[in-house]
């Protein structure tokens, strides 16, 4: 018997978001709507330009915001990832433990070194440009691993920015392997158009022969695919995985399968900022998933959360807006 959901493994990072004009994004030096891996000097710097302006915190990273997505909606969830003893650290833990997710850190956690962090700047267009400091993040590795929680899962979840740390990689390939030899279903989300470009063979050892979810959006699906005609794009996911989630923004979602495809449309919002929408649709999507609902039931869950977070600012949602959603998009099971 299963006793969680999910179980993902990921970069732990505390997230300090700021709103931006595109002159001062533009002045800093930062790549438009991607995520860029800084140092210690560059980090510095990047927040002396910010130094008058009031961020917003929140725990973070790619699949550290999924689990706890799905954890919100009334899932089962367990987070492989690394922290400090500082600060942030405490607050990430506190973060995750308070989300009802169950983790590592309560085991453990480095004795040295900073706890990862990102500076998410928002645009006034509601585009997200990440500014990423790992910290002890880059040297994730496979100690953070809990085989047993890994085998009794339904799902073993894989950031793709692992692709980037040669230990987070070996150690999220470790899990694999475990997850594979135990029947459990693979996940894998593409995370952002750098790992694609710079970190490719990382992820194509993370897909392996194949996973039974991938995620990606529009953008890195193209970009992986090496063109921009949506048809390609659609039958070469189709060899990837079993199951493709292919989100679309305002356009909405694609679920592809090698015997069918439903296009499931978007809620129509204004979007503020889209820090953390991808995130929220995997976990959404896969939590109805494990329930049993179909696979356009889950694009819907995952659309109207996903909506909901580019609604505001911050990449997550609070337990009553997922409970809402969850009553208003999914119907009661028979």
């Amino acid at each position: 018997m299963s006793h969680h959901d999910l179980y993902a493994i990921g970069n732990a990072l505390v997230d300090s978001e700021y709103e931006v004009s595109d002159a001062l994004l533009l002045k800093m030096g930062v790549s438009k709507r991607h995520m860029t891996l800084i140092d210690t000097p560059r980090r510095a710097e990047l927040l002396e330009h910010v130094s008058q302006l009031q961020p917003r915190q929140t725990g973070g990273g790619s699949a550290g915001n999924t689990v706890v997505a799905l954890a919100q909606l009334g899932g089962k969830a367990f987070y492989s990832c690394k922290v400090a003893h500082d600060s942030l650290g405490d607050f990430y833990v506190k973060d995750l433990q308070a989300q009802g997710v169950h983790t590592n850190l309560t085991h453990t956690r480095a004795m040295a070194g900073q706890t990862g962090s990102c500076m998410v700047l928002v645009t006034p267009d509601a585009e997200r440009s990440m500014c990423t400091f790992l910290g002890v993040s880059a040297e994730l590795d496979d100690v953070a691993l809990h085989p047993q929680d890994i085998v009794k899962s339904k799902i073993y979840y894989m950031e793709g920015y692992l692709a980037a740390s040669p230990t987070g990689l070996a150690a999220a390939l470790k899990g694999r392997k475990i997850a594979q030899e135990a029947g459990v279903a693979l996940a894998l989300t593409l995370s952002d158009v750098s790992m694609i470009q710079f970190c490719k063979a990382g992820l194509d050892a993370m897909l392996g022969e194949g996973v039974d979810y991938l995620f990606c959006n529009q953008e890195e699906a193209q970009v992986w695919c090496g063109t921009e005609d949506l048809e390609q794009v659609r039958q070469t996911l189709k060899k990837l995985a079993k199951m493709v989630c292919f989100t679309r923004g305002a356009q909405g979602s694609e679920v592809l399968t090698a015997e069918q495809s439903w296009h499931v449309p978007a809620e129509k919002v204004k979007a503020i900022d889209t820090n953390g929408a991808g995130d929220m649709f995997a976990g959404a999507f896969l939590y109805a998933m494990t329930r049993g609902y179909a696979p356009n039931q889950a694009a819907t869950l995952g659309n109207q959360a996903a909506a909901a977070v580019v609604s505001q600012h911050g990449n997550r949602l609070s337990l009553g807006q997922l409970s809402a959603i969850k009553a208003y998009a999914l119907p009661p099971h028979k």
